[in-house]
């Protein structure tokens, strides 16, 4: 039992390393900040957050060095990443030094990629630990990035409520003292070598259910509790009260095999994107490093199976290189839709700041930004739901993704029909919720169907289409932005609304994401 509760100690240690390193959620706290204090245009303020996104086309990187070098090795080398980046930008807008445009671009690069090298040594930790239920693992542990916003906004409410240049210095220091508190759990446990022992499989599930217990519990704490946290005693005592919900789950593991009894299909928690005739296919296929099985073949299993085409196993799950993945057409499929989901909703997110000065809710933004974050984490959590599920009720995890890109179409039509406070909020909801799911279970389906095993690197190659879609939707909407200003009555939107104030009346007459 020894050798099997050090994987839920690691499993603590990505959730820690997820909840406070998801440091791009705060962009719009400090945004207007840094295009004040640059002197830029809203097209050029775009285009840091762009490059921001852009690190993400470098995260194929970690995935190459987690190959090569210890997790730990990585998980600091994304700390400093961090530190430099966001420090520098920090001292920038306290005039400490002077900064040109371009670096300013190149520090938002880098940390950019800080934040996807924190987010790949937790993937391929989760795989690596948890075989038979990475999709569990990965939910978990991605769903608590979602909560980086609503505790950044705490901390910064704890120490000066009005100082939004602050969270550039949180994004920088915050993450590297949760890594040095990670490391010290990472290095002391090494993954399991021993064989699961006989009864793990029960502790397992009772662990995973009494996670995500506490993981609803920190999310509705959040998004409660966060919303009168502008008093700085208030937002103390809130913060302390997160703290305590993120070190229960490292004491839950060991107080399960004395008080609970669960047991369900473990089984069903592994390969639900195909039926129980061909689960069998898979697994043994997945206990081979080279990805072959290794029974002879004859033409009757070609002719007969469904699993074979034109004499080549069509397995999910088999380990594909790179150069073979971006030849399948699956993968391709896959990246437009996540790029017409998820990246959408990053965009949205990034630039929340400005269409809520827009629309006249400046005040809001903060908490705007954790409600986002809030229902992200939400949204994240329920990509769990269809592990849960008996077996007669599986379905695609891709039919999955599918159903959750339809609020993030519903919220953008909701902002064009009305610009009030109440349509601004529930948008906001629907996309963290949306896209929560999408980026969750972005890294179960990507494992599933291209290969644990190059999970790491074959991810990151699918999320190059978030600097790539950043960039396209986001200097279209500075285009407008910047097209429109210029009269006196009229206050355009960061996401391309042009709204006239006159007589007291405010009409949104274009928006550019209602095409979505």
């Amino acid at each position: 039992m020894e050798v099997e509760s050090r994987k839920w100690v690691v499993l603590v240690a990505t959730i820690w390393i997820q909840a406070f390193a998801g440091t791009n959620m705060d962009f719009p706290a400090y945004s207007t900040a840094l295009k004040s204090a640059l002197g830029i245009s809203q097209a050029q303020l775009n285009y840091v957050s762009v490059a921001s996104d852009m690190g993400k086309a470098l995260g194929w990187c970690s995935g190459l060095c987690l190959l090569y070098f210890p997790a730990w090795a990585v998980l600091f080398v994304a700390a400093a990443m961090g530190l430099v980046g966001y420090g520098l930008q920090w001292l920038l807008l306290h005039h400490i030094l002077t900064l040109p445009y371009f670096l300013v671009l190149m520090l938002s690069l880098l940390a950019g990629c800080s934040i996807c090298w924190f987010n790949t040594v937790c993937y391929v930790i989760c795989i690596k630990y948890f075989p038979a239920n990475k999709a569990l693992a990965l939910s978990l542990s991605t769903s608590f990035s979602g909560v980086s916003g609503a505790i950044y906004n705490l901390i910064a409410n704890s120490i000066d409520p009005n100082d939004h240049k602050l969270f550039l210095l949180l994004n920088a220091v915050v993450p590297l003292i949760t890594s040095a508190a990670a490391l010290l759990l990472m290095i002391r446990y090494s993954p399991p070598d021993a064989p699961p022992l006989d009864g793990t499989h029960h502790y397992d599930s009772a662990n995973f259910l009494l996670l995500t217990a506490v993981a609803i519990s920190t999310g509705l704490y959040l998004l409660v509790l966060n919303s009168v946290s502008s008093d700085v005693a208030v937002a103390r005592l809130v913060l302390t009260g997160a703290i305590v919900l993120l070190v229960l789950p490292l004491v839950t593991p060991l107080m399960v095999p004395g008080v609970v009894s669960i047991s369900f299909h473990q089984e069903d928690s592994g390969f639900i994107l195909i039926n129980k005739d061909h689960r069998e296919l898979l697994e043994v296929q997945m206990q081979r490093p080279d990805g072959f099985l290794d029974r002879d073949l004859n033409k009757e299993d070609f002719d007969n199976n469904p699993l074979f085409k034109d004499e080549q196993p069509v397995v999910l799950g088999e380990e594909l290189s790179t150069k073979l993945l971006i030849t399948r057409l699956d993968f391709w499929l896959y990246y437009v839709a996540y790029m017409c989901g998820g990246t959408i909703a990053l965009v949205y997110s990034n630039n929340l700041g400005q269409i809520s000065e827009s629309l006249g809710y400046q005040s809001d933004v903060g908490s705007l930004v954790s409600l986002y974050s809030a229902c992200s984490f939400f949204g994240r959590l329920l990509s769990t739901v269809p592990d849960f599920l008996p077996r007669k009720m599986y379905y695609a995890r891709t039919g999955w993704l599918a159903s959750a890109l339809v609020p993030t179409q519903v919220a953008f039509l909701l902002l064009v029909s009305s610009d009030s406070n109440a349509a601004l909020t529930t948008a906001t909801a629907l996309i963290g919720l949306s896209s929560g799911f999408v980026f969750s279970a972005a890294v179960s389906i990507t494992a599933e169907l291209f290969g644990p095993n190059s999970a790491g690197v074959n991810h990151n190659i699918l999320i190059t289409n978030i600097p790539l879609g950043s960039l396209v939707y986001s200097l279209l909407a500075a285009l407008i932005y910047e097209a429109n200003i210029g009269n006196s009555g009229e206050v355009v939107s960061q996401d391309g609304s042009k709204i006239y104030r006159s007589a007291g009346e405010k009409h949104c007459i274009q928006c550019k994401f209602c095409a979505l």
